[in-house]
């Protein structure tokens, strides 16, 4: 399943919001706090998601190719991937994949797409 949203902000910016994990908790709706030992994501890297409900769970960036695609698993669980189309110099489209079971996250990830746009205009 897939949820995407058009963004009037350069494909650059779009992804600069996407890997870094200090604006995690301001676009994603779902995390509260992030603790990682890199600001910027990149193949590999580990860490942890502090959840709105006040837990922490642990995540792993599985996948990674820049300026195109990143995924993770959270929890030890494939969870969101994070696609960007490039459309032209000044505009893409966010691309959330994840699984079918996942439907009810759909509403998350249209937030989190919404804001995500807010923030790579700013």
């Amino acid at each position: 399943m897939q949820i995407s949203h058009v963004i009037s902000a350069s494909p650059q910016q779009v992804w600069n919001v996407l890997i870094d994990t200090h604006q995690w908790p301001v676009w994603g709706p779902s995390v509260r706090a992030v603790r990682s030992p890199r600001q910027y994501i990149a193949a590999g890297i580990k860490g942890s998601i502090q959840t709105v409900l006040g837990f922490w769970v642990p995540f792993e960036i599985t996948d990674f190719e820049h300026l195109q695609f990143w995924s993770w698993k959270v929890a030890g669980i494939p969870a969101t991937g994070h696609r960007l189309n490039i459309l032209d110099q000044d505009h893409c489209e966010l691309i959330f994949d994840m699984p079918f079971a996942a439907f009810p996250y759909a509403l998350i990830c249209r937030q989190a797409a919404r804001r995500i746009g807010r923030l790579a205009q700013s």
